[in-house]
């Protein structure tokens, strides 16, 4: 199995998150390949200067590449989406060959974005950081691949 996790974010390490993050990084390896891709350009940048709306059309062409292949499942982070559970969310990754995982910019996706996605799907209402969401998503996918390959991790 092959997880891309993308997200519009500068990237780069801090000292809080990243060791985190490279621990779950790790730790996924043992059940998936995995690929983390940061996007964050000069478009994207002006873009969320002009307005909410150009930004987020910003966000669906920088993601296109990813979500434009064939034969990829793709899940995007939406927090008007349905909430799912650890079990839920489990049961999406199951039995996939590659699966893409896309968090949003500071002003979430355009309509068009979220139509051409697989499933939108939410951990909650509440507004998180980047780093915080990119970290809560590795836990997440880390505990569903654990579910999925009865592993004793998510109990």
């Amino acid at each position: 199995m092959k997880i891309i996790i993308a997200s519009i974010d500068k990237g780069g390490k801090d000292k809080l998150y990243s060791p985190l993050i490279e621990h779950y990084c790790k730790i996924i390896k043992s059940f998936a390949k995995l690929e983390i891709v940061d996007i964050f350009d000069k478009n994207i940048a002006k873009a969320q200067d002009l307005s909410p709306q150009i930004a987020q059309k910003s966000y669906t062409t920088a993601f296109e590449p990813i979500v434009s292949k064939s034969n990829i499942m793709t899940i995007v982070l939406d927090p008007a989406a349905k909430e799912v559970d650890s079990f839920e969310f489990a049961s999406l990754l199951k039995d996939k060959s590659e699966v893409a995982l896309f968090i949003g910019g500071a002003y979430g996706f355009e309509k068009e974005f979220l139509d051409k996605c697989n499933y939108s799907i939410s951990f909650g209402k509440i507004t998180l950081s980047h780093k915080l969401v990119k970290l809560l998503l590795l836990e997440q996918t880390y505990r569903a691949l654990s579910i999925n390959n009865n592993h004793p991790y998510h109990k």
